[in-house]
C-alpha cells in the first residue's frame, strides 16, 4: 500500500537548495504519523568520465560532508528546468574541462529512502577529449587523478571516496560494464 500524506507543513525553506516539512501520513487505513519529516535537496548529475585511453578521469578534493579529502567523479545540481544528461555535460566541462564522445546513462536512484532528500542521475562519458582548461568555480579546489578500473576499485576499497553517491555510481558502471 502506498502511504498516503494528510498534511505537510513547512517548517523550513532555504530555496533553492533546501527544504524540511513535517508531513502527517497514513501508513495503515487508521495507522497515522503526525511527525513524518520530509526533507528536499536539488536533484544532482554524476558523471564517471572515461578517457580515450581507458582510464577515468578523478577529482581529489576536500568535502565538508565526510570532512575531509575524498576522491570523486564530476557532479553537480540540476538547475531548475535542466534535463539531468545536460547538467552531466556542463559539469563534466566545468569541473574537468572534458567532453565526451558519447554519454550513456546508468540511471537515477533515490538518495534517501523514506525522506528522498534528492534523486542522483547517474552517467558514463566515454572517450572523453580535454577541450579547455577546467574551471570549477571559487568554492572548488581540485587536483586531478588518471586511474585504471583497477586502480579505481582500490581505491574505493580503501575508503578513498567518502561520499555513497560516488560509491553507489561506480557500482551502477560495474554492474552495468558486466552485462
Amino acid at each position: 500500500m502506498r502511504w498516503k500524506t494528510l498534511s505537510s507543513d513547512l517548517l523550513l525553506a532555504r530555496d533553492p537548495f533546501l527544504r524540511v516539512t513535517q508531513d502527517r501520513v497514513e501508513i495503515r487505513p487508521g495507522e497515522i504519523i503526525d511527525d513524518f519529516y520530509q526533507i528536499e535537496m536539488r536533484d544532482f548529475a554524476l558523471v564517471i568520465p572515461f578517457l580515450r585511453d581507458g582510464r577515468i578521469q578523478l577529482i581529489r578534493q576536500y568535502k565538508h560532508g565526510p570532512r575531509r579529502e575524498v576522491l570523486s567523479f564530476p557532479a553537480g545540481h540540476v538547475d531548475p528546468g535542466e534535463d539531468p544528461a545536460t547538467t552531466a555535460r556542463r559539469e563534466l566541462m566545468e569541473e574537468t574541462g572534458l567532453a565526451p564522445a558519447h554519454l550513456e546513462p546508468l540511471g537515477s536512484l533515490v538518495d534517501h529512502g523514506n525522506q528522498r532528500v534528492c534523486v542522483g542521475h547517474f552517467y558514463v562519458a566515454h572517450d572523453c577529449d580535454r577541450l579547455r582548461a577546467p574551471d570549477p568555480g571559487d568554492l572548488e579546489d581540485f587536483a586531478y587523478e588518471a586511474l585504471t578500473p583497477e586502480e579505481v576499485d582500490e581505491e574505493m576499497r580503501t575508503g578513498a571516496f567518502g561520499v555513497m553517491h560516488h560509491v553507489a555510481a561506480w557500482g551502477q558502471w560495474r554492474l552495468h560494464a558486466k552485462s
